[in-house]
């Protein structure tokens, strides 16, 4: 019987109380899991010498800047002159012996994590994105008496060596310490579960489970993994099936498998995020020494090589979605406690699955766990980027890093590319440290390196052209233009070279950013990305318009052509701040909701069966005969048929309209052509192509004409 009793007392002023576990039976299952969550005693600090008080407190999960009193300029670029580290505090009891495994996980905080409890020195962590393990075995005390626990996190990167990757981003102007994500204490007997890695096998319906279990200490020893699935929302039982017996040598580790068959095996999709459970225990006698429940979905993704066209479960299925920029989000001024805020989080999810995103790329940073196990459940593919830009580390601790990032999400569902990288094109250590763990994921997910070299026929390769950044550009280019992006108009050193014959994602496109408050960020300011596009001194609601009515003509351009494996705009989250070189589309951040007119014009580009007006004339002449092809793509495993009407209209009544039928097969795409006369007026004019889209709900091309 272990009773964890949890407290939190704070020197000087203020008194804090926390979380009470009740008893909890070890030997039932094997293993507790208590969080340690809450209000924490913080102060600043050397990187050595523990604080002599600890006057103020923050919460874990959460940064150190939500210190109550705020401590005075958190999160410089650089070295931060008036401290070198946090130190966060709490004590914890345990009523009860002390089981044979104790454990400290911390799953996330920067900058290096060092760890104590009851003045003993457990070892450091100098990831920034990925867990820390800490073996608490001969220091933990048991009945009842006081654990004291520190952890120092680094004031800034600087407290890190030059090896480490740290989360460089060119755009942001703070890096903000912290405990970023959860932490909690795991008690189990021994033998104990390292990691379990859950492979879905959709064609066969059954699930294989591998674990990796550390040695009970003796030669000759037997234990076997006995594993239960069974649907997460109902408990119902799926499926049960025992491994072999393994036979210990001391001091090994060994992976143990079982293959469990699942009745009435139902897949997860972004459509239906369907989600098993695995209960993984070891049993070594009769006596169960630990157990993980372990959260998944039946759930495939790969990229065909013929085709080049993603493939979940088995069939195409196209990626449109955005990006989440958390790293920047955290310095946005009313980000608050929001990325901690469970409620909070799903209602963004919602939000973008609501622009019929089914994707996201986690760019230049990654949000505590919640977010991907709230993906798991909205159904949002995630392609999960290792915050590299450009600072690299070294090779050694790179290729550490992403071994423990895999075995911390390779369960999820909803990750379904690994990438490796952002915009760094002439390092080789990202492709080296992927070539040497991507064997470890069992389920064979596809990378993406970026602008670096491709490490296999199957991986994807990002491209982001980001026309605009041409201060002559002008929508009119897009007439002829390849659907399949070249080296023009984007940044220097994106080689498309690199991309060879693999399949292609644009993950970043559009550059025209606005602020919330409807005024250009600094770089379609810098580079006059409006010079075309606006008339002198422009309203907030004209930039709101012209930057949304862009952004989803160049969505259907992407998209209409079948050439790119997905689209995500840039992006769905990030911050908006004074000299803000981007920002999110949000209108409001409190209950998460896009501007107007981003969300009418946006939304429709993005539709499951889209419609793209292939006219991109500025003006023509009255009474001429225009030749317009409209694409209709769909993305749907079924076949869409419908209407398609094309009409042209100015300020007060319709002018002229025609409709054709249409029908598009599954995954296809169709060219409608249309022959419309362009009426005797002059003026400006607008052309608009619709169809119902798939939710019944009008999906519409626009196009703006000046008729001489």
């Amino acid at each position: 019987m272990v009773m964890i009793h949890l407290t939190n007392k704070l020197s000087g002023l203020f008194m804090v109380s926390l979380l009470a576990v009740s008893a909890v039976a070890c030997a039932a299952d094997g293993r507790t899991t208590v969080p340690l969550n809450g209000t924490w005693q913080i102060a600043e600090g050397t990187l050595e010498e523990v604080p002599k008080r600890f006057d103020h407190q923050a919460p874990v999960p959460g940064l150190a800047d939500m210190a109550v009193p705020a401590f005075e300029g958190v999160g410089t670029k650089g070295a931060d002159p008036r401290r070198a580290a946090f130190w966060y505090r709490r004590t914890f009891a345990i009523a009860g012996p002390v089981p044979a495994v104790a454990r400290l996980k911390v799953h996330k905080a920067r900058y290096g994590t060092r760890v104590y409890l009851n003045g003993h020195s457990l070892g450091e962590h100098v990831g920034c994105f990925t867990p820390g393990y800490f073996d608490l075995g001969g220091k933990l005390q048991g009945g009842g008496e006081a654990n004291e626990l520190l952890i120092r996190v680094g004031a800034a990167h600087t407290a890190l060596g030059d090896d480490v990757p740290w989360g460089h981003d060119f755009e942001k102007l703070r890096y903000i310490p912290g405990i970023y994500d959860d932490v909690e204490l795991v008690l189990s007997g021994s033998p104990d579960i390292a990691n379990v890695q859950v492979v879905p096998d959709v064609p066969g319906r059954q699930v294989r489970v591998v674990a990796r279990v550390s040695n009970p200490g003796a030669d000759g020893s037997e234990a076997l993994l006995r594993c239960t699935v069974r649907e997460a929302k109902t408990g119902k039982t799926a499926g049960t099936a025992d491994s072999r017996k393994v036979v210990w040598k001391a001091g090994e580790q060994q992976n143990i498998e079982v293959v469990v068959p699942l009745e009435n095996c139902r897949l997860w999709t972004p459509e239906e995020p369907f989600l098993y459970e695995a209960e993984v225990s070891v049993v070594a006698g009769a006596v169960v020494t630990d157990a993980q429940t372990t959260r998944f979905g039946m759930r495939s993704f790969a990229f065909d090589p013929q085709t080049k066209r993603p493939m979940l479960n088995g069939q195409p299925y196209y990626l449109r979605g955005t990006n989440i920029c958390i790293d920047r989000f955290f310095e946005d001024p009313l980000r608050g406690d929001k990325p901690w805020r469970e409620a909070w989080v799903r209602s963004l999810i919602r939000a973008f699955r609501g622009m019929h995103w089914n994707s996201a790329r986690y760019c230049i940073g990654f949000p505590p766990e919640l977010w991907y196990r709230i993906a798991d459940e909205e159904g949002l593919l995630v392609q999960d980027e290792f915050p590299v830009w450009g600072e690299t580390g070294s090779l050694e601790n790179l290729t550490k890093q992403y071994g423990e990032w895999m075995e911390e999400r390779w369960n999820h569902p909803s990750v379904v590319i690994w990438d490796a990288q952002n915009e760094t094109p002439k390092q080789d250590i990202t492709g080296k440290a992927l070539a040497a763990v991507r064997h470890l994921d069992l389920s064979n997910r596809p990378w993406d390196n970026g602008w670096g070299e491709g490490q296999s026929p199957t991986d994807v390769y990002e491209t982001h052209p980001y026309r605009h950044i041409d201060k002559n550009f002008r929508m009119t280019d897009l007439a002829g233009m390849a659907p399949r992006p070249d080296n023009s108009g984007k940044f220097p050193g994106n080689p498309l070279a690199n991309a060879g014959d693999r399949p292609i994602i644009v993950n970043e496109y559009g550059w025209l950013w606005i602020n919330r408050d409807g005024t250009p960020c600094t770089l379609p300011v810098e580079y006059k990305s409006y010079q075309y596009l606006l008339p002198p001194n422009p309203s907030a609601d004209q930039y709101r318009e012209a930057y949304a009515r862009t952004l989803a003509a160049k969505t259907e351009f992407w998209r209409a052509g079948r050439q790119l494996a997905g689209v995500m705009h840039f992006c769905g989250l990030g911050y908006s701040r004074p000299g803000g070189q981007t920002s999110d589309s949000l209108s409001d951040v409190e209950q998460p909701a896009f501007e107007p007119h981003f969300a009418q014009y946006v939304k429709d580009a993005f539709a499951p069966v889209g419609v793209m007006l292939d006219f991109w004339a500025a003006d023509c002449q009255r009474g001429a005969t225009l030749k317009l092809p409209v694409v209709v793509i769909n993305d749907l495993a079924t076949d869409w048929h419908g209407p398609v009407r094309l009409r042209i209209s100015n300020e007060s009544k319709v002018l002229a309209e025609m409709t054709q039928d249409a029908r598009v097969a599954a995954f296809g795409r169709e060219v409608i052509a249309f022959e419309l006369k362009v009426p005797e007026v002059a003026g400006q004019c607008r052309l608009v192509a619709e169809l119902p889209g798939a939710d019944g709900q009008p999906v519409k091309s626009l196009r703006d004409v000046s008729v001489r």
